[in-house]
């Protein structure tokens, strides 16, 4: 089945959910056990049909990108193009080096260079760290939304407090005083750290891709705990989350502790200033899209509706509805959703991560040890920007 029958068939699903909701409630308007156990079944096979669509748009992407050529044809006299030697961790002296250290071999080029941190180690080579980020752009759904940025010291960054106010003004009349004030926020950079074991058999196999496997098994790691940091993080040790007393600013209450209204999400829209609606989203759990999902407006549509547009995300109220397994689900008083403009939140990234290979540790298991470390934070720079929908508490 191609991907544009698989969106088909999902459009029709979804029509069919619909036409079942409004014909098959009673006259309290709910549906019975029976039919409710029918419409979640549908539900799943809705969710197996989005999983699936997003499994296959994957795919082709990547097919698309092996299938891009990888050299331009020759169209004169052929002759090898100069190609600039790389230098630095980007050099493949660099690269080979990197790979004997983890395998405990010595370097032939002695070119790896020390990290600054106390906990020692080798700065990973370049192409090493691009694997590790890229695994993280591929899980972390909150680093694909907010501004990602790269410090290399503690960054201060200048706020505009309070703006200067115009005043009409009689002829003759002195001026009146306008002072804007500037406040600051500050970025740091906490420490993330990672260790895997790797079997000293695993090590020996030649045939075995170990750079390939560490950097997999960080990115997915790292992505876990930086997602999990940036939604809910107490900002002590760790970034500060989005859905925290310290993140956005609460722009609806409900009237409910376990339920949310289209009229709730509706004022939650406009709780935000117009000009942070032109690139707004929604950002929600799953399990409280499987709650909004069934809401209606005043004419009987439905708020949400399925993408039928490759990589084109779900929309709510006509805007992009994106979900992470962190947001808080809906109890009392949990942040249970944001809309806003999330290039307000910053990601700093202290430039450079680390891997060490740890021998002695786990020598009388038969493995080896290697520990990844990187620094980050995270927070909301300027909170107007990011309005969150707080339950009843």
């Amino acid at each position: 089945m191609t991907i544009v029958e698989m969106r088909e068939k999902r459009a029709k699903l979804w029509a069919t959910m619909e036409g079942f909701l409004d014909t098959h409630r009673n006259d309290k308007g709910v549906l019975s056990a029976e039919d409710d156990a029918t419409y979640t079944a549908m539900e799943h096979d809705l969710d197996d049909l989005s999983n699936e669509i997003r499994r296959m748009e994957r795919r082709d992407a990547r097919e698309a990108e092996l299938n891009k050529p990888v050299n331009t044809p020759i169209r004169e006299t052929p002759e090898k193009p100069a190609v600039p030697e790389k230098t630095g961790r980007a050099s493949n002296a660099y690269r080979e080096d990197f790979g004997r250290h983890l395998r405990g071999k010595q370097p032939i080029h002695n070119v790896l260079s020390e990290s600054t941190d106390a906990d020692g180690g080798y700065l990973v080579p370049e192409e090493f760290e691009k694997e590790i980020i890229a695994g993280l752009d591929e899980g972390n759904v909150f680093r694909s939304i907010a501004k990602v940025i790269t410090t290399r010291h503690d960054r201060k960054i200048p706020l505009a407090a309070t703006h200067s106010v115009a005043t009409w003004t009689p002829e003759n009349a002195a001026f009146t005083e306008s002072n804007p004030t500037f406040g600051q926020t500050h970025i740091d950079a906490f420490k993330l750290t990672d260790l895997v074991r790797v079997s000293v058999e695993l090590l020996q196999d030649s045939e075995f891709d170990l750079e390939k496997y560490i950097a997999q098994e960080f990115a997915r790691a790292f992505a876990i705990a930086e997602e999990q940091a940036f939604c809910t993080g107490t900002g002590v040790n760790q970034p500060t989350g989005l859905f925290t007393a310290n993140g956005g600013t609460v722009g609806v209450t409900a009237a409910s502790a376990n339920a949310i209204t289209a009229d709730e999400l509706i004022s939650l829209i406009y709780a935000l200033k117009s000009p942070y609606r032109k690139k707004a989203k929604f950002l929600m759990n799953d399990a409280t899209v499987s709650l909004v999902r069934k809401l209606k407006d005043g004419n009987g549509a439905y708020l949400w509706q399925p993408s039928v547009q490759a990589s084109q995300p779900d929309k709510l109220l006509g805007y992009d509805l994106v979900t992470s397994p962190y947001v808080p689900t809906v109890e009392a008083g949990a942040y249970a959703a944001a809309f806003g403009d999330f290039q307000n939140y910053w990601i700093a990234d202290r430039a450079g991560r680390t891997v060490q290979r740890l021998n002695e540790l786990y020598a009388t298991n038969g493995q080896i040890g290697f520990v990844a470390t990187e620094r980050v934070d995270g927070k909301v720079i300027l909170p107007e920007g990011i309005q969150l929908l707080q339950m009843k508490a």
